[in-house]
């Protein structure tokens, strides 16, 4: 990922470091609400996309790779109080202190003497104790809460309860603000971008390893941070990177993650080496018409059962049924993020989202993956916003067969 930015929501979140109110780069009053609704008095987060989100974007660039040093990791803790964000903890650490230096936080108080998670640990609950008032309920992200700072908690706080706090920040990051949203559109439209560079840039004999390090390359370029890519050609359901080859009148599927200033871009594209024939035509036209009719419904105030309903009775009389499905899910900061709309997906969760109300700036990925026994691997997934009179797609082209460059060589 980049150095780290500011959310343009945040754009003043240094102000406190200058002597005026700090600017808060999320609705503290929506938090206040859920966690209210939650029974949680206070929150240690935990995880990076959550701490990044509540600080207006900041992530810090030095553990961005991987977390662990020495005998310990690294732990980011953001403590907020409810009803008091002016009193927020970012509990940082200790070669933090040249961010802070540079005002990079908005939170009034930066602690950065933190080298491991017992010392994170340590700093949060000093800071909690220091609130002058009783902490009945802690909400913690157990699932990014390692055991050791969890046992330190429960020892340091045995008047507290210590609660899973996933629902309430789940909740507050689902709608997202119109800056979020042209970050998840410029994601979206990047990562096409890159998808239909590598796709004219290569030609037979080009191996899947070669057209994964092409993406990385291709979305880099573009500011984007690789997160990954799914990838099969010819008749194979074999979505893994290797040393097969993409030869001429075969098909491929490039399915992607890039993340632009921490909002990922994840889609699928087609392509084929020549030109496909009617079979294939009607295959992706199938596919087309299932992502199409899934977006008919998405609106405010439509429940998130809606879009599965309206695409049922097509897979329902395709004779392809067998082998073709179709999920929706949410998107932002982390793929699968609310709203969640279905129990009965690839990743496991509760479908808490099928019966609720989608509301004006949610985002949903939708999919639709056929896997084909004679012709191969053929899906599509887009990106689609609610908006307040409707929807709208992001990186919404490269949709039909992309062809590859049947004339070129296979790239070194």
């Amino acid at each position: 990922m980049e150095a780290p930015t500011k959310n343009p929501a945040a754009a003043d979140a240094d102000a406190s470091n200058r002597g005026t109110a700090p600017v808060i780069p999320f609705d503290s009053a929506r938090l206040d609400k859920l966690m209210d609704d939650a029974g949680i008095d206070a929150l240690l987060v935990t995880s990076k996309h959550n701490v990044q989100y509540l600080l207006g974007g900041y992530r810090f660039f030095f553990f961005d790779y991987m977390d662990a040093i020495g005998i310990s990791r690294y732990l980011p803790v953001f403590v907020y109080t409810k009803g008091s964000p002016d009193r927020s903890a970012y509990i940082a650490n200790t070669m933090e202190a040249y961010e802070k230096e540079l005002n990079r936080f908005w939170v009034p108080s930066v602690k950065t003497a933190s080298w491991g998670t017992l010392d994170a640990t340590r700093l949060a609950v000093e800071h909690l104790r220091c609130l002058g008032r009783p902490v009945k309920r802690i909400g913690v992200e157990t699932a990014f809460l390692p055991a050791d700072a969890y046992m330190a908690l429960r020892d340091a706080m045995p008047d507290s309860e210590i609660v899973d706090a996933l629902v309430p920040l789940e909740r507050l990051r689902a709608r997202k603000t119109p800056q979020e949203l042209q970050l998840l559109r410029e994601a979206s439209d990047r990562v096409i971008d890159s998808m239909l560079a590598v796709l004219d840039a290569h030609g037979p004999g080009t191996t899947k390893r070669q057209l994964v390090e092409a993406l990385r390359r291709e979305e880099t370029a573009r500011g984007l941070a690789f997160e990954y890519c799914l990838v099969t050609v010819g008749t194979s359901h074999n979505r893994a990177a290797s040393d097969q080859r993409w030869e001429e009148g075969e098909i491929l599927s490039l399915d992607s993650g890039g993340n632009y200033k921490g909002y990922i871009g994840d889609l699928c594209r087609m392509g084929i080496m020549g030109e496909p024939d009617r079979e294939l035509e009607n295959l992706l036209d199938e596919v087309e018409e299932v992502q199409q009719t899934a977006r008919r419904p998405i609106r405010p105030g439509a429940l998130g059962n809606e879009i599965f309903a309206a695409v049922a009775p097509l897979l329902e009389r395709s004779a392809h049924r067998a082998y073709t499905s179709f999920v929706a899910h949410g998107m932002g900061i982390i793929s699968h993020e609310a709203p969640r709309l279905t129990s009965k997906g690839p990743v496991p969760y509760p479908g808490d989202d099928a019966d609720r109300p989608l509301e004006s700036g949610m985002v949903v990925s939708i999919e639709t993956t056929m896997l084909h026994p004679r012709r191969g691997f053929i899906k599509l997934e887009d990106t689609v916003a609610v908006t307040e009179t409707g929807h709208e797609a992001f990186g919404d082209v490269g949709r039909g067969w992309n062809g590859g460059n049947v004339g070129g060589r296979a790239s070194a």
